[in-house]
């Protein structure tokens, strides 16, 4: 879905990226995150590219938005003041989770901490069965005795949760209104409206956790809104979920937790759609900002669509060590290692990076704004890799001697390193962590990533490509156009869509269709009434449908797709036994099936770009004039060729080592790797010289 003048705006930890779509023309900028106020940075971006392309707010058909501040907020701990109001008996599930170890032999594990702390989770008397039936009737006098502790501490925001509230909702919504006639301006979150499915741990860490940030993010929209306003701009304004879908900004405000990795997701949406520009069948997307790495699988030009995701996994990328959110997501893994990681070294004598960032301000010791801890940025200057002179746009000049002082101060001096070991080393670190989350993320999947083709974008990810091809044995990577704004150029080619979902419990062989034709129509009503208030035109929209389902007595489901105007028992059954079959090899015969959980997704149809298979033939360029730098590598210190993108002819060949520069980010091409850029897309295909 484009419209023709569309202005996309994608907030990071240390950059904010500002992408126009100006008559077919892209025009795209860099400013540093504002971070007492994101809506500053917006503004300051949007008017300097306004101020390079010509172009003026009237135009604008269309503004798009995705940020990862419900992330930052989250994993730096700098939400509101939250309390839970909880079935009586039950305020400590947030901290027994899923009663497991995530790893059995670590003694010193150490578990998520709840965002909401125990002497702010306050029980209430009611119960309600798992059939939706009164156990325990509300007892109001508890509701009143449990505002009066939330004024008394000071709340700022209240999520209320009880147990099986998603088969019925009626003592939250009591509470919410008893609740709301006292404390007036306070948000509340129910997990009824959040997260209306089973499984309790998830349900309230997902209702606990959009009731965290809801304040912050309400407020940043509303000011952003007002803002923009201010300007004149006179289109609809859609903010990009974790999904991969765009929904309207009153939607957002309402449910941030949907934003969790909004950000990412553009990133994704825009290797998925270079994957089918390029027919290529297996690739990582490879998203590498200032705070943090992002990697995701795609098959086929698919990602993985899921509906669980966890925020902030502490420990080795494992799962369970971080805080489960059940929203709609492109499953993807993210760890804190961006260009503004700090690098550090340990009590055992080794160097470790993030998941602190220096952000956007102070930033990285070589933007000269007052920084002193080494970061991968740093590294990257020492070593080589980046234009002093044409860093950003040439909107930041940096500060090579600050670098080395930061990185020989803090990381050389106390391993008794050289300068350029020491940043060969943070930068080994770093490749080595990233390779490390793409390999898990890749084997909790059933998958590998060996010969997978690399998208790399984002301002530090085309730096580190090569290192990466090399360590995870990848076929080839390519940069795309406007890499080093990718996720925002994403946000273009992303659907507006919604996706509702509801916990109903069915045994396959007592199949309702009266009742499973009751809940898809309250889920087609639900979505239908969020797409319709995010259409800007006279889009056509489709649905689809699935059904989470299992054998009796299995703890897990497998998603099964159906059509939502059309399903029977014998169709649901038999797409249950093929998905199983093709996820497990075989089935269970004669075992009873049961559906957990439906889903219904509304959206538009997304815009394609024309397919072109590349025939990876081209001749190859020289440009021995250029200008050359020094570019070290774990070979050694090499004269590397300074191109420019812009000047690359399409089909040819460029042998490393080699620096191709652009407005916003740099491609290192080391010795032994050429470059090439593809017709007629202007991507960049990178890959290792033929032997």
């Amino acid at each position: 879905m484009t419209a023709k003048n569309t202005l996309a705006v994608d907030i990071g930890g240390t950059f904010t990226d500002v992408v126009l779509q100006l008559n077919k023309q892209m025009h795209a900028t860099k400013v540093l995150t504002s971070r007492d106020d994101p809506s500053e940075a917006v503004i300051a971006g949007i008017q300097q590219v306004f101020s390079e392309s010509g172009s003026s707010p009237e135009q604008i058909s269309l503004v798009l938005h995705g940020t990862t501040l419900a992330t930052n907020a989250i994993i730096e701990r700098r939400g509101a003041k939250t309390a839970l109001l909880t079935t009586a008996g039950h305020r400590d599930i947030l901290e027994m989770a899923f009663e497991n170890r995530f790893e059995q032999y670590d003694v010193n594990i150490e578990r998520p901490t709840p965002l909401v702390p125990r002497k702010l989770r306050v029980p209430i008397t009611e119960r309600i069965t798992a059939n939706g039936d009164v156990l325990v009737p509300l007892d109001e006098a508890s509701v009143q005795d449990a505002i009066d502790l939330l004024l008394d501490e000071g709340i700022e925001s209240v999520a209320i949760g009880f147990l099986h509230a998603y088969r019925n909702g009626d003592h939250e919504a009591r509470v919410a209104e008893l609740v709301h006639k006292r404390m007036k301006s306070i948000p509340l979150s129910l997990s009824s409206d959040v997260c209306p499915e089973i499984r309790e741990y998830e349900r309230l860490s997902t209702t606990c956790a959009n009731a965290y940030v809801l304040p912050l993010m309400s407020k940043y929209l509303l000011t952003l809104q007002e803002k923009l306003n201010a300007l004149n701009f006179l289109c609809p304004y859609l903010m990009m979920t974790s999904g991969g879908g765009l929904t309207s900004l009153e939607t957002a405000a309402r449910y941030p937790i949907r934003l969790v990795e909004s950000g990412p997701a553009g990133g994704a949406i825009l290797a998925a759609v270079i994957s089918r520009e390029l027919e290529l069948d297996q690739v990582l997307s490879f998203d590498m900002g200032g705070t943090t790495a992002k990697l995701c699988l795609l098959d086929q030009g698919n990602t993985i669509l899921s509906r669980a995701f966890e925020v902030d996994r502490t420990y080795r990328f494992k799962k369970g060590s971080g805080l489960p959110v059940r929203v709609p997501v492109i499953e993807m893994v993210e760890i804190g290692a961006g260009g503004g990681s700090i690098a550090h070294v340990d009590k055992l004598g080794r160097i470790q990076i993030g998941p602190e960032s220096a952000g956007s301000a102070p930033g990285p010791a070589c933007y000269g704004s007052g920084g002193a801890e080494p970061t991968v940025t740093d590294a990257d200057c020492v070593l080589g890799r980046l234009d002093p002179s044409n860093f950003a746009g040439g909107q930041l000049h940096l500060d090579a001697p600050a670098a080395a002082q930061a990185i020989g101060t803090r990381v050389g001096d106390p391993l008794d390193l050289s300068l350029e070991d020491t940043a060969l080393g943070i930068s080994e670190i770093v490749d080595e962590n990233m390779t490390a989350a793409a390999q898990s993320h890749a084997t909790e999947w059933g998958k590998s990533v060996h010969k997978r083709t690399l998208i790399a974008f984002g301002g530090a990810a085309p730096l580190h490509a090569a290192r990466m091809l090399e360590k995870m044995n990848l076929a080839q990577v390519i940069i795309p156009e406007g890499a080093g704004v990718g996720s925002a150029i994403g946000f273009i080619f992303a659907p507006i869509s919604y996706e509702v979902v509801r916990s109903r419990h069915m045994l396959l062989s007592k199949f309702d269709e009266n009742l499973v034709g009751e809940i898809i129509q309250g889920m087609r009503e639900e979505a239908n009434s969020v797409v319709s208030s995010a259409l800007h035109g006279s889009e056509e929209v489709s649905e689809t449908a699935t059904a989470f389902m299992r054998y009796v007595g299995q703890g897990h489901e497998v998603t099964v797709s159906f059509h939502p105007d059309s399903i029977t028992k014998e169709l649901l059954h038999q797409n249950f036994e093929d998905t199983y079959t093709t996820l497990y090899g075989r089935g269970i015969p004669d075992a009873e099936i049961e559906v957990m959980s439906w889903t219904l997704n509304v959206s538009t149809t997304a815009e394609e770009l024309d397919s072109v298979k590349d025939d990876g033939t081209g001749t190859l360029s020289t440009f021995e004039s250029h200008k050359k730098q020094n570019l070290v590598d774990i070979h050694g210190t090499h004269q590397a060729l300074v191109v420019e993108r812009d000047s690359l002819s399409p089909d040819t060949f460029v042998e490393g080592p080699a620096l191709i520069t652009e407005k916003h980010t740099t491609t290192v091409v080391p010795q032994g790797y050429r470059v090439r850029k593809l017709r007629p897309s202007n991507h960049l295909s990178l890959e290792k010289e033929p032997t």
